[in-house]
């Protein structure tokens, strides 16, 4: 990756978490129950909103849909962020929106005015540096591996793990399995020597570009053979559990715990005064 892409990144990263929308502005994070939630400012609501009215509506989880019904106003189904972007509900400079986490339901409040209180401080960056773009023996697992993945809340999550990146740093040979693979990328979730000194201390998120698995794959590979897979540390940022107490990482298994500092990526984030 050329210097001019990694800046672009990095300035894709900053305008990402200064949005209104950004992981910065949410404010609450309330756990659903089946039937009928009520949201407001209400202290019995179960979706209490900072400010508004004392009752904006009812939430209602319905056989695994959700439904919002505002004061005088017929109910609409919700999308959660099960399978991409939610459906968001305003309510003046508040929104909140449902977060599906394996079948356990929260919806996520959000001051979409929080910069103005709150500027976000400029992230920080190890300079790039070519020797972490690595290029790592894509190889399969056969049967599959069943990991029990736990995120920032306690909760554990089934990963079913069918490929492992195999390479080497400084003569020794480790092993990253990836918590997801899709048509779109292959992510993983990592920490390593210089977690929660230099950088975020419950690990770091990477993503790469099918692209950069399929372009340099083997003949070989489609046969349950060994790939090629670029695992750009440059790109290593923050998840959002960084950012926000009111997120649900994924952390990083034991297996992919590396065994060295990877100095490069984003470093730990300091929030402004």
């Amino acid at each position: 990756m050329p210097n001019k892409d990694f800046a672009a990144w990095q300035k894709a990263r900053q305008d990402e978490l200064s949005a209104p929308d950004s992981w910065l502005g949410l404010i609450g994070l309330f756990w659903l129950e089946p039937g009928v939630n009520s949201v407001g400012s209400a202290d019995d609501a179960a979706v209490n909103l900072p400010s508004g009215p004392a009752y904006l509506g009812d939430l209602r989880w319905e056989g695994g849909r959700v439904f919002w019904q505002s004061l005088g106003e017929m109910r609409v189904e919700l999308d959660t962020d099960h399978l991409g972007k939610p459906t968001t509900v305003d309510c003046e400079n508040l929104s909140f929106f449902v977060a599906d986490r394996d079948s356990r339901l929260a919806v996520r409040v959000r001051d979409r005015n929080w910069a103005a209180t709150r500027p976000f401080a400029t992230l920080d960056y190890f300079p790039f540096d070519p020797a972490w773009q690595i290029e790592a023996e894509w190889q399969s697992i056969s049967p599959p591996l069943r990991m029990e993945v736990p995120n920032v809340s306690g909760d554990l999550k089934a990963v079913d793990v069918a490929h492992k990146a195999v390479f080497s740093v400084a003569g020794e040979t480790v092993v990253l399995l990836p918590m997801a693979v899709s048509d779109n990328e292959v992510f993983f979730v990592f920490r390593d020597r210089s977690s929660g000194k230099d950088t975020y201390g419950a690990g770091r998120f990477l993503k790469v570009p099918a692209a950069a698995v399929a372009a340099t794959m083997d003949a070989t590979a489609e046969a349950g053979g060994v790939g090629k897979i670029i695992l750009d540390f440059n790109l290593a940022y923050n998840p959002p559990c960084a950012f926000t107490s009111f997120a649900t990482c994924p952390l990083p298994p034991p297996e992919n715990w590396l065994p060295f500092s990877v100095h490069a990526g984003e470093k730990k984030w300091q929030a402004g005064p």
